[in-house]
């Protein structure tokens, strides 16, 4: 019996702890000029969960939405997308606490590419800090 060998190296990306305030069955706005208005969180990407615990989602995961409401070549799709946005309270490493009004996501292509040319609306700084390339399309980063 050998050892097993570990090949390389992760690299860890410092997330504070944010309350997972955007539950599995959740509407979200669609907050980007995509055609989509409002989806439906489906899913959450790369989150490993207890058993029987329904996952949730906070700003900046990659999560899958249904689209609901929007034009009739988005609607009945099921898309990724980014949280920007949430109405739990983010808590942040200097003390500080914020809260938005609604509950709102970003409409990406598989590579992560925004697929909208503006964002309307504030975003959270935490999502621009795992996505810089929301940031590019943002109007406001709060």
């Amino acid at each position: 019996m050998g050892k097993r060998r570990k090949t390389g190296k992760k690299t860890l990306i410092f997330r504070p702890y944010i309350t997972r305030g955007i539950g599995i069955g959740a509407k979200v706005k669609i907050a980007d000029n995509s055609g989509a208005k409002e989806g439906k969180l489906i899913g959450v990407m790369h989150l490993s969960t207890r058993l029987n615990r329904f996952p949730a989602a906070t700003v900046g995961d990659i999560v899958t939405l249904s689209i609901r409401k929007g034009t009739p070549e988005m609607r009945r799709q099921k898309l990724r997308g980014i949280i920007v946005r949430q109405k739990q309270f983010i808590h942040r490493p200097d003390g500080t606490r914020i809260q938005f009004e609604d509950n709102a996501a970003v409409i990406v292509t598989p590579d992560g590419e925004p697929k909208g040319s503006e964002i309307r609306g504030p975003i959270a700084k935490e999502a621009t800090d795992l996505h810089p390339r929301l940031a590019g399309v943002a109007s406001i980063i709060i």
